[in-house]
């Protein structure tokens, strides 16, 4: 069938980097990123963990390759940008998913460790890995950035000021590098997931999620990885090539709702 729209919904041979891949959000988003065809570097801080990830996508038919990597260490960035491009030429998407989420308070004793570990692996990580990305981002034809934040960037929770603070300047680093980057044919958006079912909640009891999503989410639930992974993937497409700046929640309706 011949077509009449030209705009390419495909990742087939992209080349992508996703951060924090070995479980959750990014290892949702690796593995469908694979599923469609994209070649994929799985990189987090547990080994054996991403390993997992990359046999998962080989034994599906996908194309992976894993890496340990601590988004706060510049030569561990660096090696792998240089590995893909020695592996695949060149990098076309860059998800920026690696987080934390240290719990304190305004006059705990821990607050300014606390507070710099936070911002320096959800804020300013995120900022150098674009940095190491862009010489080959510059060469994409569909290069595309996708941060990770939150809604607590688009509200607050008491006792994670550090947290909420450093995912609301993701959405500002988002928006001001989306207009840098524009007149370079970059498109830099960010997903603002709600209440996923994830490690950093696995420990919420199954109760007080449900009440939770009853009070605050219109569909009543929670969220899972792959409902987020796939949004991701909507804003990584070549045909997403009008859509930059971006902060989409992906919440179930939370920010939305009043009582």
């Amino acid at each position: 069938m011949e077509r009449n729209t030209k705009l390419n919904r495909s990742i087939k041979g992209r080349r992508a980097l996703v951060t924090g891949a070995a479980s959750g959000m990014g290892r949702a988003t690796a593995l469908l990123f694979a599923d469609e065809g994209a070649h994929v570097a799985v990189t987090d801080l547990d080994p054996l963990k991403v390993q997992a990830v990359v046999d998962q996508i080989i034994a599906a038919g996908g194309s992976a390759v894993g890496h340990r990597l601590d988004v706060t260490n510049a030569s561990e960035r660096r090696a792998v940008v240089a590995d893909m491009v020695a592996r695949w030429g060149g990098i076309d998407i860059l998800v920026n998913n690696a987080g934390i989420a240290l719990e304190t308070t305004i006059d705990a004793p821990d607050f300014e460790e606390r507070w710099r570990r936070t911002f320096d692996v959800l804020i300013t990580a995120q900022a150098l890995l674009i940095r190491d990305c862009l010489p080959q981002l510059l060469q994409s034809d569909a290069p595309r950035i996708v941060n990770i934040a939150s809604t607590e960037g688009l509200g607050a929770t008491k006792g994670i000021s550090p947290y909420t603070a450093a995912k609301t300047g993701v959405i500002g680093l988002t928006r001001s590098l989306a207009v840098e980057l524009g007149t370079r044919g970059i498109t830099v958006n960010c997903i603002c997931p709600g209440p996923i079912n994830t490690g950093m909640t696995a420990e919420i009891s199954a109760d007080a999620k449900k009440e939770f999503a009853r009070r605050r989410v219109a569909l009543r639930r929670y969220g899972e990885p792959e409902e987020v992974a796939q949004m991701t993937l909507s804003l990584v497409l070549p045909a997403a090539s009008f859509v930059t700046g971006v902060a989409l929640p992906v919440d179930g309706g939370l920010t939305i709702r009043n009582a």
